[in-house]
């Protein structure tokens, strides 16, 4: 079954908006690019745990090259990092669509 880092990450990043009130974009997003508990980057795996990391990104392996295009990574160098650094790579590069459609969502039932 293929892992779906998006809606795992929503619910990451839901989570970390009920402990704040914080509702700015970018502030959210400097601070969650470095959070262990939404991308992992501040450590350097958000798994802590290579063969999870390893099930994260077996079938999206396309998402890997679409961040590492993204942040001109080379794709031999990150697959010889391991997948920890995979899986935070895809982390960091979902973010800020992620944070965007959670923050429109939040608006959305705030107005209901």
């Amino acid at each position: 079954m293929k892992y779906n880092y998006f809606e795992a990450m929503k619910e990451d990043v839901k989570e970390y908006l009920k402990e704040t009130n914080e509702r700015d974009f970018q502030t959210l997003y400097d601070n969650m690019f470095v959070d262990d508990s939404i991308t992992g980057n501040a450590s350097g795996s958000y798994t802590f745990n290579t063969w999870q990391a390893e099930e994260n990104i077996a079938h999206n392996m396309d998402l890997l090259k679409e961040a590492l295009e993204e942040f001109d990574g080379d794709y031999g160098e990150t697959l010889e990092k391991g997948a920890e650094n995979c899986d935070v790579i895809i982390r960091c590069y979902l973010l800020g669509q992620v944070l965007q459609e959670v923050l429109e969502e939040l608006e959305e039932e705030e107005e209901e």
